[in-house]
């Protein structure tokens, strides 16, 4: 199978694994794991900040996130109507922080300070849940892999440091966005208040996020990383993979946007009204008003994988482990997919 279902698909490669065969190890709750260390130090200033704690995954970054800058129950955030806490973390943000999430609609994923500012409540109205936080995802997720215009960005962080409110970055894919656009990752992370970037997607680690922040920020969280139960021991073994991902698979993050841009051209060529192959910016495609049930299983029965989204989209995501002939194979089965269900639906 070739599995475009997400890259959280991706295996550790031959080197990967002989990487954290070797690595040095110690007690990470105590600051005694070297490799730990190097990663956290290493992730802190790549993204601009001073400090770093290692997760087990990007879900928990989410959570202490909310939990470092959310202080009481019922206050609220800010964030994409279809943002990873909103939509994939089984309602963590409100049985273990007890936020108020209200979303801000856009059908790229990007919303802009006009939204933030209209949104946020006045501190002063007793009513209404008094809003804390303001939550990016970079790039986004189920709308398309589509990267934040800086200026955009730029425009909200404003807007939250006006109306006082913390800012929290989802960079799940950060990488992705940086190699996309040419603009490093410190640019676009290091003007929030706590980011994270997750190893376990295009770059090919097997588990393992970097929650960053200022250091005071960081010692809190490890605190809310003890109560989740994410406090690690040995885990220089998991630091290792994200190390040796961090200087080989970065730039290669590009073969996986120019593969997901072929599947987008291919997908077009049958049905155009499903997708815009020049909106395709990273490694994640979404074919919408389609039976994506049906296509999804038409492209089961010829080794593809793929996500439904619901009843009309379906989600393809390119990473490590789709080469070019894993590519080629996949566009193939997708136009003769997307032509067998179109004729069935024609048919009635």
């Amino acid at each position: 199978m070739i599995e475009l279902f997400s890259d959280t698909q991706t295996r550790p490669t031959p080197a990967m694994r002989e990487a954290m065969a070797r690595a040095e190890v110690g007690d990470e709750q105590l600051g005694l794991d070297p490799t730990v260390e190097e990663l956290c130090a290493r992730v802190a200033s790549l993204l601009g900040h001073e400090a770093g704690v290692l997760l087990p995954s990007g879900t928990m970054g989410n959570l202490i996130g909310l939990l470092l800058h959310v202080g009481t129950t019922g206050e609220e955030v800010l964030l994409h109507e279809l943002a990873h806490p909103r939509r994939f973390e089984a309602g963590g943000a409100a049985r273990l922080v007890g936020a108020v999430l209200t979303p801000l609609a856009s059908p790229t994923g990007v919303f802009d300070a006009a939204q933030v500012r209209a949104a946020a409540h006045d501190p002063g109205d007793r009513y209404a849940p008094r809003t804390r936080l303001v939550s990016v995802e970079q790039p986004t997720n189920v709308t398309g892999g589509h990267v934040w215009p800086l200026e955009t960005l730029d425009g909200v962080l404003a807007a939250a440091a006006d109306l006082g409110l913390a800012t929290h970055l989802d960079g799940a894919r950060l990488l992705n966005a940086v190699v996309a656009s040419g603009v490093p990752a410190d640019r676009w992370a290091g003007g929030v208040d706590t980011a994270w970037i997750d190893f376990t997607k295009g770059l090919g680690a097997p588990l393992g996020a970097v929650l960053v922040g200022s250091a005071d920020t960081i010692a809190r969280a490890w605190r809310f990383k003890q109560m989740l139960g994410g406090a690690l021991r040995q885990a220089g073994v998991a630091a290792a993979a994200c190390l040796h991902a961090l200087d080989h698979h970065v730039d290669r993050l590009a073969d996986d946007h120019a593969r997901a841009r072929r599947l987008a051209e291919a997908a077009a060529e049958v049905a155009p009204q499903a997708v815009d192959p020049t909106a395709v910016e990273t490694n994640i495609v979404v074919l919408r008003g389609i039976d994506a049930p049906a296509v999804r299983e038409a492209l089961a029965r010829r080794g593809v994988g793929a996500g439904a989204l619901g009843p009309s989209a379906l989600r393809l995501v390119t990473h490590l482990d789709v080469d070019d002939a894993d590519c080629a194979h996949a566009e193939s089965a997708l136009q003769e997919a997307l032509r067998e269900t179109e004729a069935s639906r024609a048919q009635g």
